[in-house]
């Protein structure tokens, strides 16, 4: 494999980062639990303080094998019972449930959303004995939580809490199920059948893949013993709705209405890249935000959504993962081979609607966070769904909640050499605290995120043949130039009248040398952006 190939991007008017006051800070205090072990990938829900996790895989990153990627003994065959705060454990095998439902739930990347006692479970991927093959479950799956966790805890029968119903609209996986009022979202995922390879449906092994490009709505009926559920019309969004493996995340908007802003997510439509921009979707439907990029968090990660009335601003806080971009010591580095990360960052959407992202001063202790999810403390000051209110929080220092599971990788780039060590399922748990009121260390704004450029470079690495991918909000003019390290100029281009939205643009440079440092430059008559990047043969 050749050296990791990376580009730093520079702002056209200074440094990337600046710092800027803080609404709040983030505490971390790692604590252990005996006998709970890694899982990364789950579902949760909980009752009185104790979390009924559900699913997931045991192990690490999947490998890229087929024969090795997502096997059955990397399964969770377990339902677990945590009690976090009296640190103990009990479990309850699947077996104990008929085989649609212990399939199903012994799935990875499934969605889920607990309203009230029931915890509803849609899709997931794994293996099917009764298929014979790796599927995409078609299932929707209603959890009674109290139930459930008194009868793990007693060590009694489960299997009357579980009930389900078979539907081809719930066979989605890595997407996310919410909820705004009355009416459920499965959000973006795809229906994946048959063994994972990373070369693609048409080498060894096929597979098919189907983006459901959608934002499903759906209403369910549950008196806690018929299931129904009536389909409604589904937003439909072949580019914007592509996403999957990615982050929804419950906001109050800033007309004070609930809602679900859809962040990052891959992959998009023209490119094997994360989407920078970010959807918000509430009651009546979905807009695009291109005027905001996101470049920390790409993948599905913990996250704290936290909204200050005083201010109307919501604050949305993610933990680590994996992203194309990180910061090195105040420059934003672009590595295309996106790796794990330690990066803890909020989005902020202020009262007129922008967003902004900023870098806190606090870190992931290792590459970990992906794959993970934060659980929040029960008792919190919280609106409907799920949102904690940030003003009333007690004291100077709340515990929210905890991080539990997720990927814990040993390098940032382990894909191509994983061989199963590389990574682990983690069992370290993390208590979650917001720190208000105090001397707050400043958050460093990323000032590419309010950009429109979205300016990248691709493939990674190169030749000197690439392509330069953008975003214009309005038609305009655009200049590129390209030029050495000396500042000598070896290309320039000027597109007259180019239309708003994505662009794609081809070039190759000739006379460069290898191992040369060449910086392209985009600028539009109200923005500059700069690529640094180095040719490799």
């Amino acid at each position: 494999m050749k050296p990791l190939f990376l580009l730093l991007l520079f702002c056209g008017i200074g440094l990337q980062l600046s710092a800027q006051s803080a609404p709040f800070n983030i505490y971390l205090e790692p604590m252990s639990i005996p006998g709970v072990g890694g899982l990364q990938s789950y579902a949760y829900g909980q009752h009185e303080g104790k979390w009924l996790i559900i699913g997931g895989r045991l192990d690490g990153l999947h490998r890229r094998q087929p024969f090795a990627a997502f096997d059955e003994a990397g399964n969770n065959n377990q339902i677990l019972v945590i009690d976090p705060e009296a640190q103990q454990k009990w479990s309850a095998p699947l077996s104990m449930l008929s085989v649609p439902f212990r399939e199903q739930l012994s799935s990875t990347n499934m969605q889920f959303f607990q309203d009230g006692d029931y915890l509803y479970i849609t899709g997931g991927y794994g293996y099917s004995n009764s298929a014979g093959e790796h599927v995409t479950y078609d299932r929707l799956t209603a959890v009674n939580v109290p139930a459930v966790v008194a009868a793990v805890v007693a060590g009694t029968d489960i299997s009357a809490y579980f009930r389900q119903l078979t539907d081809a609209q719930f066979s989605v996986t890595g997407g996310h199920l919410a909820k705004i009022y009355d009416t459920y979202y499965l959000a973006g995922g795809q229906k994946f059948e048959g063994l994972y390879n990373p070369m693609g449906p048409d080498h060894g092994p096929g597979f098919v893949q189907q983006y459901t490009d959608q934002v499903r709505r759906f209403r369910i009926d549950d008196d806690g013993i018929t299931l129904t559920v009536t389909h409604l019309t589904p937003f439909t969004d072949p580019d914007q709705l592509h996403r999957r493996d990615y982050n929804a995340v419950a906001q109050i908007m800033p007309d004070g209405q609930e809602g679900i802003t859809a962040f990052s997510g891959v992959f998009q439509k023209t490119v094997d890249l994360p989407y920078l921009n970010c959807v918000n979707i509430d009651s009546s439907g979905y807009t695009v935000n291109n005027a905001f990029s996101q470049y920390y968090n790409h993948y599905h990660c913990a996250v704290l959504p936290l909204y200050s009335a005083q201010s109307n601003a919501m604050h949305t806080v993610f933990f680590g993962g994996i992203a194309q971009f990180y910061d090195s010591l105040g420059v934003l580095v672009q590595d295309n081979n996106v790796p794990f990360v330690r990066t803890i960052a909020r989005v902020t959407r202020s009262a007129d609607g922008t967003m902004a992202e900023y870098k806190l001063p606090v870190e992931m202790p290792a590459l970990l966070g992906a794959s993970a999810e934060l659980i929040p403390a029960e008792g919190l000051p919280v609106y409907a769904n799920g949102v904690i209110k940030l003003d009333e929080l007690f004291g100077d220092t709340a515990h929210v909640g905890y991080i539990y599971g997720g990927i814990a990788s040993t390098a940032p780039n382990v894909f191509w050499i994983n061989t199963g060590s590389e990574s682990s399922a983690n069992s370290q748990i993390f208590k979650v605290f917001v720190v208000k009121n105090a001397v707050l260390a400043a958050h460093e704004l990323n000032a590419q995120s309010t950009g429109t450029l979205q300016m990248r470079i691709f493939p990674n690495p190169n030749n000197g043949v690439f392509g330069i991918k953008f975003n214009l909000p309005k038609a305009t003019q655009v200049r590129l130039t390209i030029s050495d390290h000396t500042g000598k100029i070896i290309d320039r281009q000027v597109m007259k009248d180019l239309s708003a939205g994505e662009h794609t643009i081809t070039r190759q440079l000739g006379k460069i040398a290898v191992g040369g440092t060449y910086f392209a430059t985009l600028e539009t008559e109200t923005e500059k952006a700069t690529v640094k990047t180095v040719i490799q043969e």
